[in-house]
């Protein structure tokens, strides 16, 4: 049997919701999918603070933004490469 969670995870005064899911083992897991959509909106939440003039280091924050999105390309990647087959 399958059932179906959410986490709750506040992000700099804001809450995203991440569904997970456990399985009949009882093993918790995330579609990867919606682990690459946080990381991105975690980096694009961060750009916001910085254009609403927080203050945070731009350099810091692009660069880190730039790598969370990295990371969820390829994880997105990697997805494609299992759904086709790809080893």
């Amino acid at each position: 049997m399958r059932e179906d969670r959410a986490a709750n995870i506040p992000i700099v005064n804001r809450e995203v919701t991440l569904p997970l899911i456990v399985d009949d083992r009882g093993t918790l897991q995330v579609a990867a999918a919606d682990v690459s959509k946080l990381l991105r909106t975690v980096g694009g939440r961060w750009l916001h603070l910085v254009e609403a003039g927080e203050q945070l280091d731009e350099d810091t924050v692009a660069a880190l933004t730039i790598e969370l999105a990295k990371l969820a390309d390829r994880i997105d990647v990697a997805c494609i490469a299992h759904s086709s087959g790809a080893p």
